[in-house]
């Protein structure tokens, strides 16, 4: 349910119409809208007489909200959420007017690679570093990841650059390890990995969730759910492509979803064109789709010798090649009136 209050209504009167409300037993969440005061409302919402709240006086509008996702809706939270992160960028933002581009290497394979990936991308203009240091792989037999010595190198990595970085968590065992992460990676395979979204969600550490292979959009904002019912609100949206017929690309890149969440939920939305198409010439062309679409940021694959990583080398690019990506990039954030 959501109450939109009308303008000019005080700090005293909204917290006392909250406490009303919360005696009936709902969970009140209060957000400020572009001209007025919202009210979410979740839990047994049946028990909520809409007359008597109409009859209040500063309550403008009662309306009953249809979607299962109730924190993640736009209508909960009219405006857009903006992720802030600690770096000596000049703005490591995602969400709002800010256009976020995350680049790194798939896995991180050696403190050489990894440092040297990251420089390179700082310097062409990126705000945050990605790296596996634990990576989900469909066989058994294939590179795994460095696990605990990844995440050390990639906090090495961030002290020597500044960049905040991202990478996968793939079990709540691992959780202790990404203390100095500032941002966790859900990857598609644990967009419904509930106990492992419920434990993100009592964190408070932002959370990027990745959309599974072949799920809805309502399930992506459901998974979104899971986390921000426990309490933790900082969570971007990612397209990273979902399976088709075709075999040409990895995956089947859906932009039109992009639209589609901006309009449903507040949260920030990104793209991952690397995963999507699995071919690093795509790249250029499907980043700038991405934010033609409305995308919030995208995350890229950079790799300082491609023909040799461990993992996912032939969706990588190149440092130069991803120097001029960035070139590019800022003529159509420019265009879209996005921050960069």
């Amino acid at each position: 349910m959501i109450i939109a209050l009308k303008p000019g209504v005080s700090k005293e009167d909204i917290n006392q119409l909250i406490a009303d409300l919360e005696i009936l037993g709902v969970k009140v969440d209060s957000s400020q809208g572009s001209s007025q005061v919202v009210l979410g409302l979740v839990g047994d919402t049946t028990v909520i007489n809409d007359d008597a709240l109409r009859a209040n006086r500063w309550v403008d509008r009662v309306i009953r909200v249809q979607e299962p996702y109730k924190r993640a809706n736009r209508m909960f939270h009219p405006l857009d959420t903006v992720l802030e992160f600690k770096s000596d960028q000049k703005a490591a933002k995602i969400g709002g007017d800010f256009f976020a581009v995350i680049a790194g290497p798939c896995s991180v394979e050696s403190r050489q690679q990894l440092v040297a990936v990251a420089e390179s991308v700082k310097k062409s203009g990126a705000a945050f570093l990605r790296g596996g240091a634990f990576k989900p792989r469909t066989s058994p037999y294939s590179f795994q990841g460095m696990g605990c010595e990844g995440i050390d190198l990639l906090v090495e990595a961030k002290k020597e650059t500044g960049l905040p970085i991202v990478t996968e968590l793939m079990e709540i065992s691992q959780l202790e390890l990404f203390e100095d992460v500032d941002m966790i990676q859900v990857g598609a395979r644990n967009m419904q990995n509930f106990n492992l979204l419920k434990e993100l969600g009592k964190s408070k550490k932002p959370v990027l969730l990745k959309r599974g292979m072949a799920s809805t959009m309502t399930e992506l904002l459901m998974a979104a759910e899971y986390v921000m019912a426990g309490g933790n609100s900082q969570i971007v949206l990612c397209e990273r492509g979902i399976r088709g017929f075709d075999n040409f690309t990895r995956n089947i890149l859906d932009l039109a979803i992009i639209p589609a969440l901006k309009k449903k939920t507040h949260l920030p939305v990104i793209v991952d064109p690397s995963h999507a198409t699995g071919l690093s010439w795509m790249v250029p062309s499907m980043s700038k789709a991405a934010i033609a679409a409305g995308a919030d940021g995208i995350i890229v694959e950079v790799h300082n010798d491609p023909e040799h990583a461990l993992c996912d080398g032939e969706q990588s690019l190149m440092p130069e090649q991803f120097n001029d990506l960035m070139n590019v990039i800022r003529k159509y954030a420019d265009i879209e009136g996005k921050v960069l």
